[in-house]
């Protein structure tokens, strides 16, 4: 049977799978086809498998299916894992799924891996088939500012709803696609994947997310399982899943987490039984100019539809608290010395570089050279890249290739190699942040009594949640007049709450009108 890449979700496909009216390699076939008339426009993809390869294992896989030997929800179902920085992919996939992890990288051209990433052979074993790796921001900001989005092998993805980016626009302004996991959400948006997984420092996974009207969770920091998967830090990362409804997220979410959410109640009869969220100001939590350059209408109409989103899950039977009180980011202070800085450099998301007070290293830079980055070049069998040294060595060796234009300054690498504070003040650090976070957001859920604390995406919400390690949801709100951008709202829970986020989730989407799907017959990409 046909099926519309644009708005089948992946539960859907599985119905149909088990009702015999598909099969994993029409799936498969499908995605393929889509992806060859978009992609070229969209920029969405570091890497494909090969096609012969896909559709080999889609008919594995169905076979196992008509043998009765299904490994899970999402068996045989796609999903695309999101690749990283340029030179790097995020999970180190064997040679054997005709992947590479490089990503057309020369720093890491060489290396070579056997084995697949703790997540990667998880996703495997449950039936589901890795389509490809998405396209991101360039080294995660690590490397210099550059446009969110883009990376030098693959170029500039763009927007489904939106096309081009305007000349001239700020960082996050309405025509950006947003964050460094955009390439994995603009995938699912565009009918590439079902599914698809980012990974998110500080609003990575929630602005693509709301910029493509997707469905999406930020776990629990520290919660999965990260071999053979590079982080820029490991206090503020977590990867996660993106996709077209909660139901989707769930099934995905117990393969990650390994623990059950479709049968614990999630998607309830009852909705909103129980549950109750407490909404900021989004007069007060708005991105500035120098982040997003408003047009004329565009925050009012954000707002708007905000209030009115309000009014309408309260008279669904939501508990609504609104506007209540939460602090600026300014309040999250160490030793009486500002621990988050207004951010400077935006490039993988809005606030996806945490900057800390010069008095104390910087975590992200710190954790980058001597945590993160060495602990995915071991993931290897064989790198000829041993450090940050090594790397920043061979961009300057090979200027013409790693640096190309725009891309011709490696400053923040220089400056993170410079890091060498002792261990110990590195993890007093974050432990005193991650305190100071949990501190003020559990006074906020015990004096307005409320499950999750609401706020719109473009804002600098996302720091709460990524300082204090908690687990953060986004859904889609609604869709710019001025050029059809989508907006979002996203919703922090408790430590470990990623159900209450999934309650929300479900009962908001059968009372709210159906996500957006971009209309890719319009000639939106010059």
């Amino acid at each position: 049977m046909d099926f519309d890449p644009l708005s089948t979700n992946a539960i859907t496909l599985q119905h149909f799978l088990e009702e015999g009216a598909i099969t994993s390699v029409q799936i498969i076939a499908t995605c393929l086809t889509q992806i060859e008339r978009h992609n070229s426009a969209l920029n969405a993809f570091i890497s494909l498998a090969p096609r012969e390869k896909l559709l080999s294992q889609a008919a594995v896989l169905d076979e196992e299916r008509r043998a009765n030997r299904c490994r899970g929800h999402l068996h045989g179902i796609p999903i695309v894992l999101k690749a990283s920085h340029h030179w790097l992919d995020c999970f180190v996939t064997s040679h054997e799924l005709g992947m590479p992890t490089t990503a057309g990288s020369f720093a890491f051209l060489a290396a070579k891996a056997t084995k697949n990433s703790g997540l990667v052979q998880k996703l495997m074993d449950a039936g589901m088939i890795i389509l490809g790796k998405s396209n991101m921001t360039e080294l995660c900001g690590m490397k210099l500012m550059t446009t969110p989005g883009r990376s030098a092998v693959a170029g500039q993805t763009l927007s489904p709803y939106v096309g081009a980016i305007e000349g001239g626009e700020s960082i996050l302004g309405h025509s950006s696609p947003g964050g460094s996991s955009t390439g994995s959400a603009v995938a699912v948006a565009a009918g590439f994947s079902p599914l698809a997984l980012g990974t998110e420092t500080i609003g990575s996974i929630m602005t693509p997310s709301s910029r493509a009207a997707l469905y999406a969770i930020k776990p629990t920091t520290g919660r999965q399982d990260t071999s053979g998967m590079y982080r820029m830090t490991e206090f503020f990362d977590s990867f996660g899943p993106m996709a077209k409804s909660p139901a989707d997220l769930a099934s995905l979410l117990e393969i990650i987490l390994g623990r059950p959410f479709q049968d614990a109640g999630i998607l309830l009869s009852d909705k909103w039984d129980g549950l109750a969220v407490g909404f900021v100001d989004p007069d007060i939590w708005k991105l500035g100019p120098e982040m997003c350059k408003q047009k004329d209408g565009t925050l009012e109409q954000m707002v708007g539809d905000y209030e009115s989103m309000i009014s309408v899950i309260r008279r669904d039977g939501c508990s609504v608290k609104y506007p209540i009180e939460l602090p600026d980011c300014s309040v999250l202070t160490i030793d009486e010395q500002d621990a988050i800085m207004s951010i400077a450099c935006m490039s993988p998301s809005p606030f996806a570089r945490v900057r800390i007070d010069t008095a104390y290293a910087d975590p992200a830079d710190w954790e980058f050279k001597h945590i993160g980055l060495l602990k995915f070049i071991e993931a290897f069998d064989d790198c000829p890249i041993k450090s940050l040294e090594d790397l920043i060595q061979f961009n300057k060796d090979h200027a013409e290739q790693a640096m190309p234009p725009p891309h011709t300054d490696q400053a923040d690498l220089i400056k993170a190699q410079e890091r060498n504070e002792p261990a110990g003040e590195i993890k007093l650090l974050g432990e005193k942040l991650r305190a100071k976070a949990k501190q003020i957001l559990d006074q906020i859920f015990k004096k307005e009594n409320v499950d999750l604390i609401a706020a719109p995406v473009d804002s600098a919400f996302c720091i709460y949640p990524a300082a204090a390690g908690y687990p953060l949801g986004h859904v889609p709100l609604g869709q710019l007049n001025y050029n059809g951008r989508p907006f979002g709202l996203c919703l922090m829970a408790r430590a470990d709450d990623e159900e209450t986020l999934l309650r929300f989730m479900s009962a908001y989407e059968s009372a709210t009108p159906a996500r957006p799907v971009p209309n890719l017959s319009c000639e939106v990409i010059p």
